[in-house]
């Protein structure tokens, strides 16, 4: 299912994102919340490269506004791209991320609890 998601750049996931916050939106409402500093154009081409990547779709139109929303899940595509990250800068290696994250001090002693809780209580869900 990952192997079936675009690649996508930077801006491409930050417009994305806004649009699985809003669930739906304009080219103008995404340039709007953008905190990077793009053109409208740009933005408009963005969304346009979405579409055919098949990441997002026309779902209709607000006056004279086209109206998208996403085709991939949030969830998948943050999967995709961790797994992007973690092969490109760690060779495929979690605990390297991980080593890398306590050694710039990210993460810190209850972030290493709540991950051992989790890891407890996602064993107990596997038959």
């Amino acid at each position: 299912m990952i192997d079936k998601l675009p690649d996508l750049s930077r801006l491409e996931i930050q417009c994305l994102r806004l649009l699985w916050q809003r669930k739906k939106a304009s080219v103008r409402e995404i340039h709007s919340d953008l905190e990077t500093p793009a053109s409208y154009s740009t933005i408009r081409k963005i969304v346009e490269r979405l579409e055919e990547k098949g990441a997002v779709k026309r779902i209709g139109r607000r006056g004279k506004a086209v109206l998208y929303s996403s085709r991939v899940s949030q969830a998948a595509m943050m999967r995709k791209e961790v797994v992007r990250f973690l092969d490109t800068m760690f060779d495929g290696s979690a605990l390297s991320l991980m080593s890398q994250l306590v050694d710039m001090e990210s993460v810190d002693q209850s972030d290493l609890a709540k991950l051992q809780e989790y890891l407890a209580a996602s064993e107990e869900e596997q038959p």
